[in-house]
């Protein structure tokens, strides 16, 4: 088969045969259509991410056709649609991944190819509404967006929510499901392009976090938040947390910008705060979300698309940081 191959730290991706995948018992082989990158693509390709392992087919995201299966009793999968759920191992407790918890692509070789195996366990039905490249945007993106909001943070209808960063797919799914389950959302970008974009999908409003008040001006606008959804961190995490209500939830799943400085933990405790770690998601977060998916015809953005071939380039055009939605892979 076809894959792209980080061979080295800090090296463009080489595309070259791989061994056919072979599935062992409780697997399945899928003919992948479409791949989706995430960021943490780049960043092992630019060493700033934990234990790498080289060559490694980098990608987590994936749609495609079940072509065989290892066990006799899973044949039913053979010839169905679907997508992959990334996350690999969860465990039993629901609260938490367990020890042996992975994201596929790395340890793992991932979706940056013709084929992959994957346990029969993290196939999902593809939703019969989404083209392939839609389909395969969805995974990564949409389980931790799932988790984030629904999981963790238990919104509900009516509530005010403030998604930052919009333009990334697991900011622009949040945005998405929270619109979809009746809820009144806001967001912030670097880009006035992206909030307006993202006024198209349901949002409410939205402020520049490069404008020195932002904070403030967002305050005015929608007052304070009930649910906040951060993946960046860093120094805008304080005002985050003087935009949330009493009682409201900030759950977040990054540090993009790195470790919060200048927090005031007395606004947490006297106003009730909740602040809410989460990373990916559980099978059970997985399967919530595609039947969320389904049931409201949700489409997740796709910015651009390239041929598997060209994986190098799609990384570059991550890195410079433009993308609205998700860049795919087709194969």
């Amino acid at each position: 088969m076809k894959a792209a191959v980080l061979v080295g730290v800090k090296q463009p991706l080489v595309i070259r045969e791989e061994p056919d995948p072979v599935a062992a018992p409780g697997q399945a082989i899928v003919r992948l259509h479409a791949a989706a990158l995430n960021h943490r693509d780049l960043w092992t390709q630019l060493g700033l991410y934990p234990n790498i392992k080289l060559p490694i087919i980098l990608g987590s995201d994936g749609a495609g056709v079940v072509t065989a299966t290892g066990s006799p009793a899973d044949a039913a999968w053979v010839g169905r649609d679907v997508i992959i759920n990334p996350s690999l191992d969860w465990g039993d407790d629901p609260r938490v991944q367990g020890p042996k918890f992975r994201i596929l692509g790395l340890p793992d070789n991932g979706t940056f190819a013709e084929k992959i195996v994957i346990p029969v366990t993290n196939l999902a039905p593809k939703p019969m509404h989404l083209s392939w490249e839609e389909a395969a945007a969805l995974p990564l993106a949409g389980l931790t967006a799932w988790r984030a909001l629904f999981t963790r943070a238990h919104l509900k209808a009516g509530e005010r929510v403030l998604v930052t960063g919009v333009g990334g797919g697991a900011a622009l799914l949040a945005l998405q499901f929270a619109v979809a389950a009746g809820a009144q959302v806001w967001v912030t970008s670097g880009s006035a392009e992206k909030i307006a974009r993202a006024k198209t999908l349901g949002a409410a409003g939205g402020v520049n976090y490069r404008d020195a008040d932002w904070a403030a001006a967002l305050e005015k606008q929608a007052g304070r938040f009930d649910v906040i959804v951060d993946s960046a961190g860093g120094e805008g995490f304080a005002r985050l947390i003087d935009l949330t209500a009493p009682g409201g939830r900030l759950v977040f799943f990054g540090a993009t910008t790195g470790n919060p400085t200048g927090l005031d933990l007395r606004k947490c405790f006297f106003r009730q705060i909740n602040l809410l770690g989460t990373t990916m998601g559980s099978p059970a977060d997985f399967a919530g979300m595609t039947a969320f998916v389904a049931q409201h015809k949700i489409v997740p953005m796709v910015d651009r698309v390239f041929a598997l071939d060209a994986a190098d380039a799609a990384l570059r055009h991550m890195e410079a940081g433009a993308q609205f939605g998700k860049i795919v892979l087709t194969s």
